[in-house]
């Protein structure tokens, strides 16, 4: 297909009869700016542009629900190229295709199946674009599975917000699977609860204690763990560990089975050691589907104004029977994102700058990695440079304020600035001592 559209195609009588029977006349929940009609279909099939980022297990549904309910100017993003492993459940891919782009595959695909949509593909990072890129677009659907991508795309359209325009409030609809659980939400900034409010509600990331793993492994996870963390630096010295190359995977899984073996440890497989290193949650292909037709429900609910839209927040649990929850998640008003205000901390006067930075890392509302922090307001010590990671020459100046008491370097109620790769933004905390 090469990326062509078909502008010769014409759309057939009642190729959307099911779809007009929702768009021809008011129901008895249609919102009161609703107007039934000619209109309301024109601007779903002719105007309304809608973005989908990721073309995963989640985003191969997106973008096919998307085409089947009537968009027709789609968009969609994802940096990865496709891996045998994903053909079990990303139906929009086949054997043929692994190792191209995914969002490149998956445009080609619908617009194939689909005659009359056009699906732009993007192969790279959303923080490869830049605001004016997001402002084109009427809604935004998330198909990710990266928390550091949500909370960029997150920021990114509050911080393009702005009240008096009301074309630069772009609607956000997130969905996410884990297993047999789901969720979907609606975000519109400045009026419900941003995807930066429910950051505590996340799973903490498994870590293993290094002595666990270097002198007493009792699972599988920690022989893996040992030849990824410990094993590989020693052998390889500086050359980075690829994820994605089946060659270093391979190398691993070879390691840890030795090291399993060596302490009667059984279930070191090939997929267990992929998962591992790359925190994989499994994928379920009925979940994505559950999950992906709710996004594709609230963004038609938006686009058309045919139904109210989801107030705001969606679950589904598959473990045991079937169970689906809708609720309300309220705004935090500390939030850093759409809060506004600095947040408030308070930071025992023993500490260090070395155990502050590890309380920041260690809390599950910042989810903080390798922070740099710098304070705008008047120091005791009289520096504005705190501690920075980089570059070089800064980590080395501000490295012994590391072993400093934080109550000798930042006055109370003096504000820090928090940045790192892993932060979207910069926090702003006041610390208060204890």
């Amino acid at each position: 297909m090469n990326g062509q559209t078909h502008p010769e195609t014409v759309d057939w009588p009642n190729r959307y009869y099911h779809i007009d029977q929702i768009l021809d006349r008011p129901g008895p929940r249609t919102d009161s700016e609703f107007m039934a009609g000619d209109a309301v279909k024109d601007f779903l099939r002719n105007d309304c542009k809608i973005l989908c980022i990721g073309a995963g297990g989640l985003g191969c549904e997106i973008l096919a629900n998307l085409a089947l309910s009537g968009f027709k100017d789609v968009h969609v993003i994802d940096m990865d190229t496709i891996d045998i492993s994903n053909l079990n459940r990303q139906f929009l891919f086949r054997p043929a295709d692994v190792g191209r782009p995914k969002a490149i595959v998956a445009a080609e695909y619908v617009m194939k199946r689909v005659p009359g949509v056009k699906v732009t593909p993007y192969f790279g990072k959303i923080q490869d674009k830049d605001e004016s890129y997001y402002m084109q677009f009427n809604i935004i659907i998330c198909g990710l599975d990266s928390v550091e991508a949500r909370r960029w795309i997150n920021a990114t359209l509050y911080q393009m917000a702005d009240a008096e325009n009301p074309e630069s409030i772009k609607p956000l609809i997130d969905g996410g699977t884990e297993g047999f659980k789901g969720q979907a939400r609606v975000i519109i900034p400045d009026v419900t609860s941003c995807y930066e409010c429910s950051l505590d509600m996340l799973n903490k990331p498994v870590t293993f204690p290094i002595c666990t793993i270097a002198n007493t492994p009792r699972l599988p996870e920690h022989c893996i763990e040992w030849a990824s963390v410990l094993e590989w630096p020693r052998i390889h010295k500086d050359k980075k560990l690829d994820t994605d190359n089946p060659d270093h995977i391979g190398w691993l899984y070879n390691i840890a089975s030795a090291r399993a073996k060596e302490f009667s440890i059984e279930g070191v497989t090939w997929s267990l050691t992929q998962g591992v290193v790359k925190n994989i949650i499994p994928a379920i292909a009925s979940t994505n589907a559950i999950v992906a037709a709710s996004c594709c429900n609230e963004a038609f609910k938006i686009a058309t104004t045919s139904a109210p839209y989801l107030d705001n927040y969606f679950m589904v649990i598959g473990t045991d029977g079937v169970y689906s929850y809708t609720f309300e998640y309220e705004r935090r008003p500390d939030c850093p994102v759409c809060g506004g205000e600095s947040r408030n901390v308070d930071v025992n006067r023993e500490w260090t700058l070395e155990r502050f930075i590890e309380s920041l890392t260690e809390r599950q509302d910042f989810q903080i990695k390798k922070p740099s922090l710098s304070t705008s307001t008047p120091t005791v010590a009289g520096k504005t440079r705190l501690y920075f990671q980089a570059p070089p020459q800064f980590e080395l100046e501000t490295r012994p304020n590391l072993e400093k008491k934080l109550v000798d370097l930042v006055s109370e109620g003096g504000e820090i600035s928090v940045t790192s790769t892993s932060l979207p933004f910069n926090l702003t905390l006041r610390i208060h001592y204890v």
